[in-house]
């Protein structure tokens, strides 16, 4: 079957198909790199709760029920009751 010579598929179906190869191929080495990480050693300390050098429990978030509230802020119970009454 010959060639009409015409070309049928668009420039914006050629770049979504680009697009989509790259995130694919971009896809597949995050994977990759997953894999090739060494395993996390468990008898290393959770760098998430002591990245800022604060003891658990201390950081800028809301204080949760039976823990006490940060100096400066008020309790959640206190913040809640006043949205509540407002």
């Amino acid at each position: 079957m010959a060639s009409s010579g015409k070309k049928r598929t668009t420039m914006a179906k050629l770049n979504r198909e680009s697009r989509l190869r790259e995130r694919r191929l971009d896809k597949q080495a995050r994977k990759d790199a997953r894999k090739n990480a060494p395993a996390p050693d468990p008898d290393a300390p959770d760098t998430l709760s002591t990245a800022s050098g604060e003891a658990p429990g201390t950081g800028a978030g809301p204080a949760l029920a039976g823990e006490p509230a940060l100096a400066g802020q008020p309790a959640l119970d206190t913040v809640v009751q006043a949205l509540a009454d407002a």
